[in-house]
Formats: C-alpha cells, structure tokens, sequence
C-alpha cells in the first residue's frame, strides 16, 4: 500500500492512474458475518461442524395426552450450552372445526363398525372422541385456538462423544415426561437454520397443539432473574447476566439459606446486608459466631454481645408502646403469652397446672408496677424477673417454680435478664452477639433478643432486615421455632425481612416449623451441599437430579437461587472493598491483621 501511494504522488497525469477492478475492492471489506463465522464448516448426516465445536439439531415429534405447567423447566435449567426454537403458526378455527366433525365421523364409524362385528368396547376410541368433542366445544366458543407448533433444540459440544452424551441426557428427561425427540437425520443444515434467529422454519415438523397446553410450552422459568431495582446478589452461571432483585418487591420479604459450612452462606448473607445499607434498609442481626463484629464496625453500627457477664441486658418484661391501631390490653396480653413461652424453655417444660400458675403470676407481676390491660402503661417501669420469682413464692403451688428460677435471679446466671434493659437498637446496622453465651442458654438469649427486637419493629414502622444465622439453634424448642415462625408470619405487616440461615438442613426440618418457614419465604438460596443432606433438600425443594448435581459440584458460593417461581445458578461476587469488609476466611482475617499491625509500626 505504502508502494502504491508513492508511485500515486509520482505520478503526474491523472489519466494514467491505476483503477481498481470493483470485486477486488468488495473482496477486501470486512462484515460482521465474516467475524461470526466459524473458520470451518462440514455438514454430515447426523451433525454439524462448526469450527471447534459439533452441533446436533432435534425436533420434537410427539407429545403426551396432558402436558403439565412447567415440563420444560429442566430442560431449560440444564446446564448444557444448546439454542431452542419454538414456531407457533396459527391454525384457522373455520377449517378446523369441519377437519375435527371429519374426524367425529371417521370415529364414530369405526365404534359403530366394532359394535356390529360383536368386538368388545375400544378404550382408546371412547377417550379420543371424549377428546375431540370436547376440543370442539372449546373452539366453537372461543375459549381455545389450534396452532402448529414446531419445537427444535440444537446442542453444542467439543467431540461427538460428549454431543451422544447430552443428547441422551435431554432425551431421558422427555422420555420420562412421554415427550419424544428425534434428530434431523439428512437434514442437519435446515434443522441448524431452523434454530439460529432467521424466523425461518425450513424443518416444518410441526404438531397440532391448543392455548392451554401451548401455554405450557412457553419458557417463563427464564435464566433471567434481573430486575429494574433492588441489589446485586451475583452473577448467573448460565449467562453471565447479572441477578437484581429487591426482597421488599415480592409477596413477602422473607429468605432462607441452606448451605454445608464453608460453602459461602455468611459471606453471603453479609455481602447482602453490606449492598442492603445503601438502600435504606435498617439491618438487625443475631449472630451466634461473632462473624458480623468488623462488618458492624466498618459501617458504624452498634455491637452488644449477650453473656452471663456482658454489660449489655435485655429484660423480657418491656412492653412495647402501643400503636394507634393496637389496644393495651392486646398488647399485654401477647407479652404475657411470650414470657410463658420464655419461662417454658428456660424451665425445661412446664405441666399444664405450671403453665396456669406461671401465667396467673406473670399478670400478678405486672399488676404490682400498675400495669394492667385498663391502664396507660407507655412511661411506666417494667418489673423484672426477681419480681416474679416473689410473686410466685407466696402463690400457692409456686414455691417449686419459684426454687428453679433462682438460678436466674440470684445466682450464676442472674447478670444475663434480670436487670433493665440498657441496649438502644435505634442504629441502621445492629448486631447482638450470642457465642459467648453458654450452649445451653443460647436458645433462651436467642428468644429474649428476637422478642426485644419484635418490640421495636411493632413500635416504629421502617424498611428493615432481620438476620437469623445458624438459625438451627433456634429449631431445637417447638417454643423457640414457633416465635420465628409469627415473625416470618407476620413481618410483612411491620415491613420486616426475616433472613433464616443454616447449615443443619435435618434440624432445620424436623421441626414442625421447618417447612412452613421455608414455605412463606419469597427468596430462596441453596449453596454447596453434604451428600448426606442432598436428598432432603432435593426433595424439600423438588429439584432436579440435574440441580442436585450441580449443588454437589459447587464450588464456595455457588448454588441455585429462587425468586418466587424463577429460579437460576448463581455465583456470588463481590469486590475488592466488599471482600476485605465481609471475609470469614481464617487466613484472609489473619493477612488483614497482620496487615494493621505493620501499618501501625510504620508509622
């Protein structure tokens, strides 16, 4: 080129310079389909070769009497690079209604036929004119249409072998759903041109299909979980397209997270609390493994740890101010029925004349500090449990209840709930911390803190989080278990998001609670799972062999997650920033230490 431009300047009469032929000229553009096009194409019988990659082309011949809703969902869900087409052609309702009366006519003819012969009655005749009849019926009245339909799939793999692989993993999925495929055998290239987005159906291999099973075809389990609001909780596996969603948008604010320890469900569960922030979402978190202390202290929010010798205390006697919509004597009334629930786990169980007395005693109790259901009790103090302990002492048939409260009004475990409340909530981001608490007493400080937090919600109405980690230990009482159940309940009435988070999935659901929990929670997030829990889960969340699978091979913080009917493979990401805030990893803890004590030696 550099040649031709200096014999062009040299040159001095332009009716002597060189005219390119056009076709050399059009030769040497570059369009975009040179730059999609594969280096190489062969076309065989059975496949196509696409440069380093084989592709397979099938069309669906034949389907069941009754499809159900959703039958597509594991196909769209493998994890398997593939193109689906699905040609819809409209089918005049005119034409047909005569075809069908044809065919009326051609079965009735054949039943009369075997009645004349003496043949017993025909099963399939009687259901296929059952079938047509009532499909008549149908587009006589417009509730249904006909169409044509063709369904084409073409898969993409390295080797044949692999390609033989994938095809009879999708045709054993259909088979079992009496869907049967078949490839386009000598037809390969119009099968390919059939899939890729021309809107060209050179295949025609279509079947006769109504609305209602039709509507059933159409992929609405998408890949896509991608709102207009809301935050960032990872990346789709299939796509690479990103997973925004806003809890607050759904039926209820509500989530689980079941993972094997180690698998990413803090990490996660903080990177959402972190990106949560900044939308306004005041977070609260009961945190039995002191994991949320440096997240608590990066964004300037409050600590309590809860122990038999912290300085912070709760007492369970507080009583919520009422709101406008809500009577004093309902709200002592649902406070008394609570510490009953409290005074039953902290007590080992109470019989039902204990229950009566310790009820009867807790009203008494409130009396004597003038609180009753008449009275306005919004500025007066609270009794505390030493108060009980005296009540029920002079009651008759309270003396033994009295001896086994004593343990926590005068002895080893007095510092923990008898004494006025000290800890103010009113924070963006507050963490109540309970590992330092015995194991026995965590279920018991669990109950105090989340009843405490319960009063607050009711008491001022905001957009707010509440974190629920290593939740199990809640499921180990039916009294514990039934309390976060009512918050799941009845959250969304208050704006509260119940996040339940837990690695013992078999704990979790031996309670009676376990499954309506999960059950009344929008989102739902499985990560890395043991093969010992696989199967509950696989069934507690009706899975597929293949969505099994893939939580088995997961690596840290992949796994499937669910939106009300959507769900899709998820890998969690954060940043840089977002990685030092909320890490759990020992060695990464220790690197970050490390690095603090050489900046401060530096300086």
């Amino acid at each position: 080129m550099a040649l031709f431009r200096k014999t062009l300047n040299s040159v001095t009469d332009t009716s002597v310079l060189p005219i390119l032929p056009a076709d050399v000229y059009q030769a040497g553009i570059l369009e975009l389909k040179d730059i999609i096009a594969p280096a190489a194409l062969q076309i065989s019988s059975q496949s196509i070769n696409l440069g380093e990659k084989v592709a397979r082309t099938f069309f669906v011949i034949s389907y069941p009497r009754f499809l159900s809703e959703g039958w597509f969902s594991p196909i769209i869900n493998l994890d398997k690079v593939f193109d689906v087409s699905i040609y819809v052609h409209p089918i005049d309702t005119a034409g047909a209604l005569r075809n069908l009366q044809r065919k009326v006519a051609e079965v009735q003819s054949q039943v009369q036929i075997r009645e004349e012969k003496g043949l017993v009655r025909d099963p399939v005749l009687d259901v296929a004119y059952r079938d047509i009849e009532s499909l008549r019926d149908q587009l006589q009245q417009a509730r249904e249409k006909l169409f044509s339909v063709g369904l084409y799939i073409t898969i993409y793999e390295d080797t044949e072998e692999e390609l033989s692989k994938t095809e009879n993993t999708i045709k054993s999925i259909l088979d079992s759903k009496l869907i049967y495929l078949k490839p386009a055998f000598l037809r390969q290239e119009d099968g390919f041109k059939s899939v890729v987005p021309l809107g060209l159906d050179l295949l025609n291999i279509n079947s006769k299909l109504n609305s209602s099973p039709l509507s059933s075809l159409f992929p609405f389990i998408s890949f896509d979980l991608t709102s207009n609001q809301g935050i960032l909780y990872g990346v789709n596996r299939h796509n690479a397209s990103l997973v925004l969603f806003d809890r607050f948008s759904l039926e209820n604010y509500n989530s689980v997270i079941f993972a094997k320890s180690g698998a990413g469900k803090s990490y996660t569960t903080k990177l959402e609390i972190l990106r949560s922030l900044m939308f306004e979402t005041d977070v609260i978190v009961i945190d039995p493994e002191r994991e949320y202390e440096f997240l608590s202290e990066a964004v300037g929010g409050r600590y309590f740890n809860i122990s038999l010798t912290s300085e912070h205390h709760i007492n369970p006697f507080d009583l919520p101010i009422p709101r406008d919509d809500e009577s004093p004597a309902d709200i002592l009334r649902s406070n008394i029925i609570n510490l009953v629930g409290l005074f039953r786990i902290m007590l080992g169980g109470l019989t039902p004349e204990e229950d009566s007395i310790i009820d009867s005693a807790i009203s008494e109790t409130y009396a004597l500090k003038d609180i009753t259901p008449d009275t306005d009790f919004s500025n007066k103090p609270a009794p505390l449990l030493s108060d009980l302990e005296l009540v029920l002492a002079g009651m008759e048939g309270g003396e033994s209840l009295a001896q086994r409260l004593l343990k926590y009004t005068q002895g080893s475990w007095s510092g923990f709930i008898n004494r006025p409340t000290n800890v103010d909530i009113n924070k963006k981001f507050v963490v109540f911390s309970v590992r330092d608490m015995e194991d026995e007493l965590k279920p018991v400080a669990m109950y105090v803190v989340m009843h405490h937090i319960w009063n607050a919600v009711r008491r001022n109405l905001k957009k707010r989080l509440m974190v629920v980690d290593e939740a199990w230990w809640m499921m180990k009482t039916e009294d514990t278990a039934s309390f976060l159940f009512s918050l799941v309940k009845r959250g969304r009435k208050y704006y509260l998001g119940i996040a339940t988070i837990t690695q013992d999935v078999g704990d979790f659901l031996k309670s009676p609670y376990g499954l309506p929990i999960i059950t009344n929670s929008s989102i739902q997030l499985l990560l890395k799972q043991s093969p010992a829990s696989i199967d509950l889960v696989q069934k507690t969340f009706n899975l597929t062999d293949e969505e099994k699978f893939l939580l088995l091979e997961s690596n840290v913080g992949e796994g499937i997650f669910f939106a009300g009917l959507k769900h899709v493979a998820i890998k969690i990401i954060a940043s840089y920033t977002e990685d030092q805030i909320i890490t759990s990893d020992p060695s990464q803890l220790l690197a970050i230490k490390q690095s603090k004590v050489d900046l401060a030696t530096s300086q």
